[in-house]
């Protein structure tokens, strides 16, 4: 095995493990780590991502649900739309998209490049989201009544995300939860990664019409994702979250860096 596989191989390691301490955000290296490592081109490496996002974050959420800390009536109001929104993005959006994207006399925009650009912005903005450590008090739902029209609005836009560019929308997701829903961070949170994991599972269930997969390739990654969860939790016991949640942002934010300048240059 090449070293640059071994190094491939070991970041699915540290994606389970950062899901598990953070409770989000390493399935946003997925995609990354499918393109500019393995060389799998970018609209495979989305098909991959929401198969790994979606079994390791099921494996994370089994014990949210076995210590109740997951709202199921709110999961409901805003993951029906949600999945209904992922699945007609992966099966009919994303293979529909033109290639080129766009093009204009010199200037041609290819689908793949458009999908890493849009993936670089929802990186920045997942990175800025952690840096501030941003947790926002209970808002809409302050008088403890959820907002459930605008969850499942919400929830159509988080499907659109997650279908397009293949990672759970945690960062977008959690927010929403404590806002429109008044939950506390620690439900919210709970509750994200149980849609995380549904929603992946639907946007890849949309792919597999149109898709030849990589069987030997996919699940020794996604068992390495899903031991890297198990530690992730253990470690949670005594690492700071909010602390290592700052340093995974800058970290997040470098790459998102890297992506645009790859692509640029």
């Amino acid at each position: 095995m090449r070293t640059q596989e071994l190094i491939g191989y070991a970041s699915a390691l540290i994606v389970g493990i950062v899901l598990g301490l953070t409770g989000g955000g390493g399935s946003i290296l997925t995609v990354p780590i499918f393109v500019y490592v393995f060389q799998i081109p970018p609209v495979l490496a989305t098909t991959y991502s929401l198969f790994v996002v979606g079994s390791t974050s099921l494996v994370g959420s089994v014990s949210h649900v076995w210590k109740s800390q997951v709202d199921l009536r709110i999961t409901s109001a805003f993951a029906l739309p949600s999945f209904v929104s992922v699945y007609l993005t992966r099966r009919f959006l994303v293979p529909a998209l033109p290639d080129p994207l766009f093009q204009f006399d010199h200037f041609r925009l290819s689908k793949s490049d458009a999908i890493l650009y849009f993936f670089a912005i929802v990186m920045i903005l997942a990175a800025r989201s952690m840096i501030r450590n941003d947790r926002p008090e209970q808002g809409e739902a302050a008088d403890g009544k959820p907002r459930y029209g605008n969850l499942a609005l919400d929830g159509l836009s988080v499907g659109l995300l997650t279908g397009t560019i293949g990672a759970g929308g945690g960062f977008l997701i959690v927010p929403m939860l404590v806002l429109l829903a008044g939950l506390t961070i620690h439900r919210a949170v709970a509750t994200s990664i149980l849609i995380i994991a549904v929603n992946s599972f639907v946007g890849f269930l949309g792919d597999i019409h149109h898709t030849d997969l990589n069987w030997n390739f996919l699940l020794p990654f996604t068992g390495l994702s899903i031991a890297g969860i198990f530690i992730g939790m253990y470690l949670a016991r005594f690492v700071a979250p909010d602390r290592l949640k700052k340093g995974f942002g800058w970290f997040v934010l470098a790459v998102a860096t890297y992506i645009i300048l790859k692509e640029i240059l």
